[in-house]
């Protein structure tokens, strides 16, 4: 017999006497499971970030150049070379370590230039009201049109290889995406009753500007900085990889890639632990961006 949920909250030991434990118990799972989401992503980017720049100071790494033909193409497991060497004898721990710094500052400061500049234009460009906000976007949109990696290319390829280089052409295609985002959360917060306020205070509009929009849009920035952060390391990864991005002998996952593709058939782990390396990186940044965003719009 199906007994009626109205029925069913009367009957003594029913889902009425267990509901709000029950409901207690599912809250927690979902606190839990939000809280792993977050944690176990967030503190393995630590781990990466600790690994990649304090190990080399504080552990007993070898040079990341300048190794000997001697020693060249040593296995995994060798003694003095946890991850055995290349072709030229340089020790592929201490390259994944430095060529996962360089992947990290470029994921970083081409994110952070996109904040600040692409950040700043599209606040301007949704506060203000004129010809000025809506050339500034149809630029932007010219911009952003174009592929990200063939932008890159092109760019790359008149600077010249470098990490610096790489940072800026990068950059060029960040600043467009963060503009747009930050123009529209403006549209959506100016006309809120705080900016109206502000705004009939008398205060001037940098200060609304800056002390109203930018801390309510940071946490949308910061979550899409790090999925843009994802991208721009692959896209490293890619420029290296066509020896646009850090020169040899510099340290460098796509180089490291390009290095071991000629000799894949005799020893797969050159070409294969640097992917697995970008791969963990870009899936820890995606989870972590991907956990901030579920938490940040749930409030």
């Amino acid at each position: 017999m199906t007994i009626p949920v109205n029925d069913a909250l009367s009957v003594p030991g029913g889902l009425g006497a267990a509901g709000p434990a029950a409901a207690g118990a599912v809250r927690g799972r979902g606190r839990l499971r939000q809280s792993l989401s977050l944690w176990i992503p967030a503190g393995l980017l630590i781990v990466l970030i600790a690994a990649c720049f304090l190990w080399p100071l504080v552990g007993n790494v070898p040079s990341p150049v300048g190794g000997s033909v001697l020693n060249s193409s040593l296995p995994i497991g060798s003694p003095g070379h946890l991850l055995g060497t290349d072709a030229d004898g340089n020790d592929i721990f201490s390259r994944l370590l430095y060529g996962g710094r360089v992947s990290l500052e470029v994921g970083a400061a081409t994110q952070l230039i996109g904040i600040a500049l692409g950040g700043l234009i599209g606040m301007i460009a949704g506060f203000s009201r004129g010809l000025l906000a809506a050339a500034l976007m149809r630029v932007l949109d010219v911009l952003i049109a174009f592929p990200s990696l063939v932008l890159a290319l092109a760019i790359a390829e008149g600077l010249g290889p470098g990490e610096l280089h790489v940072i800026w052409a990068l950059s060029f295609y960040s600043v467009p995406a963060f503009a747009r985002l930050a123009r529209a959360g403006t549209l959506k917060l100016r006309d809120q009753n705080f900016m109206l306020a502000a705004t009939l205070s008398g205060t001037r509009r940098w200060r609304i500007v800056l002390l109203h929009l930018a801390p309510n849009l940071l946490p949308q920035l910061l979550t899409f900085a790090l999925l843009g952060a994802g991208v721009a390391i692959i896209q490293e990864g890619a420029l290296s990889f066509l020896s646009l991005g850090v020169p040899p002998p510099g340290a460098s996952w796509g180089n490291m890639i390009a290095s071991g593709e000629q000799t894949m058939s005799v020893q797969p782990a050159l070409v294969i632990i640097p992917c697995l390396a970008l791969l963990i990186t870009v899936a820890t940044l995606n989870l972590l961006g991907d956990a901030l965003r579920a938490r940040w719009s749930a409030r």
